[in-house]
């Protein structure tokens, strides 16, 4: 199943992709995919609902409307550092021996096509491609790697956009060069865990203004999902509707020579195998 959010923001309506051109709305039976909605079972209530209304022909055409985030606001987005050993290569950092660790704020959640907007005093805003997790049931020291499965409710793509400068410059913790209005794109849509044979085969890609910068690949992860799940509820509980990205293949403009930062106006088009694709236009600082 696809879950996705389409509408305007702050009044997008739940739908179940069905196919490019189709989707089942859901807006009658769930308020929203939100922590309520992974929490109490939500993804096995509406597949019988979808099934329902896709046999009788209850289905609706998209018409051009905005695609939001798939899930709304989490209660923590989550992020892994150098989660490929190629990336930290080219970041100049040594390969860690366990994940790191840094969080993004959830106010930064956009649509996967919306604007991203360049920080005030900004001159090294970076994209990174990623897997993102969408965590499905409250969870916290989980006894097994194995036992993560469960915990997944499924996966999209994020834009785990970055002011350099900001995270590694200006002391203190990565959080400040992630954290800026726009700064986490994701979607188009959420697909169940159920819907991807092998969460480690997954081809991934990002252009700027139509050159590809990025080409990697799930399976080159050093820390996979699984393992992730099972190493964060060591130490915190997660919630259900968090959002954790994984960590980006090479080709961020930090590591280009010489380096090469987002400008006002350019694109940056994106996506991920069976995740669908993303375009966001760049903006200036307001």
């Amino acid at each position: 199943m696809y879950l996705m959010r389409i509408g305007a923001p702050g009044a997008e309506k739940p739908v179940a992709r069905i196919d490019d051109d189709t989707y089942v709305d859901l807006s009658d039976t769930v308020t929203d995919f939100d922590e309520a909605f992974f929490g109490s079972g939500g993804i096995d209530r509406v597949r019988p609902v979808v099934a329902e209304r896709v046999a009788a022909g209850q289905v609706s055409r998209f018409a051009g409307e905005r695609v939001g985030a798939p899930i709304a606001r989490p209660h923590q987005i989550l992020c892994i550092g150098l989660n490929y050993r190629d990336h930290a290569a080219e970041s100049g950092m040594a390969v860690p021996d366990e994940p790191i660790l840094f969080t993004k704020s959830p106010n930064t959640l956009i649509g996967p096509n919306d604007d991203v907007r360049i920080p005030r005093g900004s001159t090294r805003t970076d994209w990174e491609v990623e897997l993102g997790i969408v965590i499905g049931r409250r969870t916290s020291y989980l006894d097994s790697v194995d036992d993560a499965r469960a915990a997944i409710a499924g996966y999209v793509v994020v834009n785990d956009v970055s002011e350099r400068g900001f995270q590694l410059e200006r002391g203190g913790q990565w959080a400040k060069g992630k954290s800026a209005e726009t700064f986490n794109p994701a979607g188009p849509w959420l697909a169940t865990a159920d819907e991807i044979d092998d969460v480690l085969a997954l081809d991934m890609w990002l252009d700027v203004n139509g050159v590809r910068r990025q080409t990697g690949s799930t399976k080159t992860m050093i820390f996979d999902p699984y393992f992730i799940v099972h190493y964060l509820s060591q130490f915190l509980v997660l919630e259900p509707g968090d959002l954790i990205n994984t960590g980006t293949p090479p080709g961020v403009g930090m590591g280009l020579t010489p380096p090469v930062y987002l400008q006002p106006g350019d694109v940056m088009e994106l996506g991920i195998k069976h995740l669908g694709t993303q375009r966001q236009r760049v903006l200036a600082p307001r």
